[in-house]
């Protein structure tokens, strides 16, 4: 039988066990040491460091986004080996760029680090998929596609996740779409109502036959005969 390793959040970390922090101020905090790492090997692709109510924001040049998360993840002096969270930001100014966002977690060293990149509008919203690091990426690139039109290079289904397949109004979080919608409440009704759930799905996901069959015999013969199963 095998053996299971039990991980103590923040085991790895030199001298006192990281403690949670309290009174923190809004700016002006320590950053996280893996930022100053980040400065020294990637150099100009770190465009700026900000600590922001305790949290430290690194801001990568969008084309090196791919190598840096990557390299936070193998490196044995960072191990970030969780990805929590794949989402994007867009101001009101029209002039500020929309920033793609990755939450990551060293749970060896217990740290936490933001990364940002910024992508500015009028130019194709297009950035690497980290899915081959993090396969939790692929439904969190999936849903920022779906809400913000971000096209993640690489991702193996990027597809809408929320909306259905066809839905043709654009982005909901993007800051031009309309409240209501761009088409009248029975028109979104309509579309909705017009798909078709399977359309998306292979038959191996749909289909209960190849399920049916791995069933103990008693079982499909009580099913056969029309039992209804509970839930």
């Amino acid at each position: 039988m095998s053996r299971f390793e039990l991980v103590r959040a923040g085991a790895k970390a030199s001298g006192p066990e990281p403690a949670t922090q309290r009174n923190v101020a809004h700016r002006g905090a320590e950053a996280n040491p893996s930022a100053k790492t980040l400065q020294d090997k990637f150099s100009a692709a770190i465009k700026r460091v900000d600590v922001i109510w305790g949290e430290t924001v690194v801001f990568v040049d969008p084309a090196s986004v791919h190598e840096v998360i990557l390299w936070l993840h193998d490196d044995p002096t960072q191990q970030y080996d969780f990805l929590s969270d794949v989402t994007a930001v867009e101001y009101r100014d029209s002039e500020v760029p929309i920033e793609v966002v990755w939450h990551l977690r060293s749970l060896p060293y217990r740290r936490f680090l933001r990364v940002k990149a910024q992508l500015p509008k009028g130019q194709p919203l297009e950035i690497d998929s980290v899915y081959d690091i993090y396969k939790t990426a692929d439904w969190l690139e999936r849903e920022c596609y779906d809400m913000f039109g971000i096209q993640f290079r690489g991702h193996p289904d990027l597809r809408r996740i929320l909306m259905w397949e066809s839905y043709k109004e654009g982005f909901p979080l993007r800051k031009d779409f309309p409240l209501r919608g761009r088409f009248s409440r029975s028109e979104q009704l309509r579309q909705a109502l017009a798909q078709n759930p399977e359309a998306r799905y292979s038959m191996e996901e749909l289909t209960i036959a190849d399920a049916f069959a791995e069933l103990p015999q008693d079982m499909r013969e009580r099913l056969s005969k029309g039992e209804r199963t509970g839930e």
